[in-house]
């Protein structure tokens, strides 16, 4: 580690520059963690190898950033599924079910919370892709995960003396939901009494460790908070602030604006040193701070951007950072990223396909390293001026640049290694297709799919085959646990050319009498309509259009809901959460919609209990497609009487969560002949035993 150990000497002596990341992608630049995630759990690995794999990133991820010259580098941000989830193992949260008998929780307790087990499911997983804990008035809290203060230790013993990073105590509660028979009554805050301790726990071992700063993640802070929930941040950090002393302590938000009482109650927090602020998605924030800011604290400032691709306006952030200057002075302003780095693929050396002026669009996570850092030495009188120059170049070519502006712009060029003929690529495509149409056949299966075998992933399919995207090669995000999408680049004005789907969802339907869906993602609006259009003229009689993301783009703020909601149109969407925009879907025009359920512990249904009427097909699932557990016919039969509770059964559509790309055929099977059992059952009922 002699580099690091140089980079580590500078910070000591001055030159690094007041810099912060809020966290980093896990998954590795070739997505490692996954590989070696799904190894494991399919037992070709070890215990010991997965860890050797995450300990090697950490070590990569703390190197870059030190090389990159940051100066508050995170620690504890890395995680094996999601950073909730780990805070729930280390609470010791773990509901009864997975027969948890309390000592340091490991990896058969921890994985079967995310994803479940032979017997029994998982807990449900949320729109934001994280696992939701489920509590009540009898759970009993214990200290059962060491890991932020292992990986403390880890980065210390490198040299790296890290900001330990947890989900703050109120934020946590919030996003939690209270467990199965639990009384709608109860509070969840009222909880916070019980956690508190071993946050305390967790923070005098930091403290005994040697660290000076820790973050503490709080990002409901951002959201319409009654003042009883804002009061429980106050009551938190006041309960904290002996523990917390002789620590600097950081309380970061993200993903929008802070609104006015909600910034009054942080920034009058006992005990804290520092606040982290979103002033990308947050810019109204920056009016609040220029009013009134305590004195004697530090502004983390989030102005380079976490959740997007695109190089930052270097100029436009440091306008932004001289008139924070003017508040705070020079000594307590930090330049940090908006969010975590999480949701942006890694790095763009890895990109080989981009040409030149397109790559100098666009910043990966390694990438805003160096723009923080760029913008750190700037404000401390060390302007890199060769580099501002470039950004300023490059923001100047994509304003201009006609295949951003021009309507006929022409595909990117990309580059195929064609390892078989054209001819012998469809020839295996149909067998495929041709499989996949007789095992839905032979289980009962009413209206079909073709399994999109020629599809390489839902959006990068499409936007292949549009005018207006680009394409990298490594450029994978994190979706949930182990799985990852690399999404295509729009650049530019998008049209569709010719058909996409017509020739496969044609040849698929000719192999059998039953309907055969035609799959399409949703909505570049003019590209899908035409795309429906020569469906229905090739008689395809059932068209799916997914919108999986529809309900993840939801604004935080009520306030700002309403345009979002008018402006997206869907009949496929995943992950939950759809109660409070229950009205919307049925404002939308469509003729079935099929909604994720069952991971959510059946909330959908709530709202027909309380009597919303829905009067077009509907499709909530019946069975989790994220575990690779296998449904009985009995369970699915009793989630099916469960919905034909409260919806008619002419309406009814019996379907899994999702679509089945991330399962085996070994799971598949079962599962489908189970369901199409369960619906056998039902409609048995139905007609009275007949």
């Amino acid at each position: 580690m002699a580099v690091l150990d140089v980079v580590l000497a500078e910070m000591d002596c001055g030159v690094s520059m007041a810099s912060h990341i809020v966290g980093y992608p896990r998954m590795g630049p070739k997505r490692e963690l996954k590989f070696a995630l799904e190894s494991f759990w399919d037992g070709k690995s070890s215990a010991e190898e997965l860890q050797k794999v995450a300990a090697d990133l950490r070590v990569s991820i703390w190197k870059q950033m030190a090389e990159a010259g940051i100066k508050y580098i995170p620690s504890n941000t890395f995680s094996f599924y999601d950073q909730v989830l780990d805070t729930t193992a280390m609470l010791g949260a773990v509901p009864p079910r997975y027969g948890w008998r309390g000592g340091e929780i490991g990896f058969d307790i921890y994985f079967s919370m995310a994803r479940g087990n032979a017997s029994v499911p998982a807990m449900e997983m949320t729109k934001c892709h994280y696992i939701v804990p489920e509590l009540g008035s009898d759970i009993e809290f214990s200290y059962a995960s060491h890991k932020a203060v292992q990986e403390y230790k880890e980065a210390k013993a490198l040299g790296v003396n890290t900001v330990p990073v947890l989900i703050g105590p109120v934020s946590y509660l919030l996003l939690s939901k209270l467990a199965k028979g639990v009384d709608k009554s109860f509070s969840l805050l009222s909880l916070i009494d019980k956690i508190l301790p071993v946050y305390k726990e967790v923070v005098a071992e930091l403290k005994a460790a040697g660290a000076s700063w820790i973050q503490f993640d709080e990002p409901t802070l951002v959201m319409d908070l009654e003042s009883h929930k804002l009061h429980a941040f106050t009551h938190a950090y006041e309960e904290l602030e002996s523990s917390l002393s002789g620590l600097n302590v950081l309380i970061e938000t993200y993903f929008a604006d802070l609104p006015a009482e909600a910034y009054n109650t942080v920034t009058a927090l006992k005990g804290v040193t520092a606040i982290g602020f979103d002033l990308v998605r947050g810019s109204k924030t920056l009016d609040l701070i220029k009013n009134d800011f305590p004195p004697g604290k530090y502004i983390f400032a989030g102005v380079v951007d976490g959740r997007n691709i695109w190089a930052n306006d270097l100029d436009a952030s440091l306008s932004t950072l001289r008139g924070l200057e003017g508040v705070v002075g020079k000594e307590k302003l930090v330049v940090s990223t908006s969010c975590s780095l999480l949701h942006t693929a890694v790095d763009l050396v890895n990109e080989t396909k981009l040409d030149t002026e397109l790559k100098s669009w666009l910043a990966f996570a390694a990438q805003k390293l160096l723009e923080v850092n760029a913008l750190a030495k700037a404000l401390s009188g060390q302007k890199d001026e060769a580099f501002f120059s470039a950004n300023a170049a490059a923001h100047a070519s994509r304003r201009s640049s006609p295949r951003v502006t021009n309507e006929a712009v022409q595909k990117a060029v990309r580059v195929f290694l064609l390892l078989i003929s054209e001819e012998e690529y469809v020839k295996a495509i149909k067998e495929e297709i041709k499989e996949v149409v007789t095992i839905q056949e032979e289980l009962g299966i009413d209206v079909l799919v073709h399994g999109e075998p020629e599809r390489n992933d839902m959006v990068e399919y499409f936007g292949e085959q549009l005018a207006g995207f680009a394409f990298t090669v490594n450029g994978w995000v994190q979706s949930y646990g182990s799985r990852c999408v690399k999404p295509p680049i729009i650049y530019g004005d998008v049209s569709r050319p010719k058909p996409m789907t017509v020739f496969w969802s044609t040849l698929a339907q000719s192999m059998t009498t039953r309907p055969m869906k035609g799959m399409l993602t949703g909505p570049i609006a003019l590209a899908i309509k035409d795309e429906v259009e020569d469906l229905e003229k090739a008689g395809i009689k059932v068209i799916q259009i997914d919108e999986a993301a529809l309900r993840e783009g939801l604004p935080l703020r009520k306030s700002e809901q309403a345009f979002y909601l008018d402006w997206a149109i869907h009949t496929h969407m995943c992950y939950s959460n759809f109660n409070d925009i229950i009205h919307s879907i049925i404002d939308m025009d469509a003729d079935v919609i099929t909604i994720e359920n069952s991971r959510s512990d059946e909330k959908l249904l709530s709202v027909f209990r309380e009597g919303v009427k829905y009067g077009a097909g509907i499709g909530p699932g019946v069975y989790d497609i994220h575990s690779p557990r296998i449904p009985s016919t009995e369970e699915i039969a009793d989630r099916i009487n469960k919905m034909l509770a409260v919806l008619e059964s002419d309406i009814l559509w019996v379907n899994p969560d999702c679509g089945l790309k991330t399962r085996k055929y070994s799971e598949v099977k079962p599962a489908l002949s189970n369901m199409v059992a369960a619906a056998k059952l039902a409609r048995l009922k139905l007609n009275g035993g007949k």
